[in-house]
């Protein structure tokens, strides 16, 4: 049976360098570092590269997440896969725990994520199933 929790999130995105094949390419990178509360209470570290094209409102972006702290009580990491396009202003967005990263007692973590960004701040809506023993 899959739960569903709510809350809030704060993100820096540092801009990075590009490397030699991207470079002039209009392919950015950024370093996450993000900062869950409520019921997921934890940090979250990754790598974006992300793209926009010359029609307004049309892009794109991959990312890994390495989120690391507490879950429903239960302490350990896994890793969020995104997955963004943006189509002349029209989102979809997809995040999904990555099959298998759960360690410690987030073995057997399975789940999606979304995000909703409003009145200037962050909230995601996590709906994950976990075994019932840790």
């Amino acid at each position: 049976m899959s739960t569903r929790i709510r809350g809030v999130f704060d993100v820096e995105m540092i801009p990075q360098p590009a490397d030699d094949a991207a470079a002039g390419r209009h392919i950015g990178r950024m370093r996450l570092d993000k900062r869950y509360h409520g019921e997921l209470d934890a940090g979250g570290q990754g790598q974006m590269l992300a793209f926009r094209s010359g029609v307004a409102g049309s892009a794109g972006y991959v990312a890994m997440e390495r989120v690391e702290g507490h879950l429903a009580g239960r302490s350990g990491s896994f890793v969020l896969q995104h997955s963004a396009i943006m189509d002349r202003g029209t989102p979809a967005l997809v995040l999904r725990v990555v099959p298998d990263s759960g360690d410690d007692e987030l073995s057997g973590l399975s789940g999606t994520m979304t995000i909703e960004i409003a009145d200037g701040k962050h909230y995601y809506d996590f709906d994950y199933t976990l075994p019932t023993e840790p």
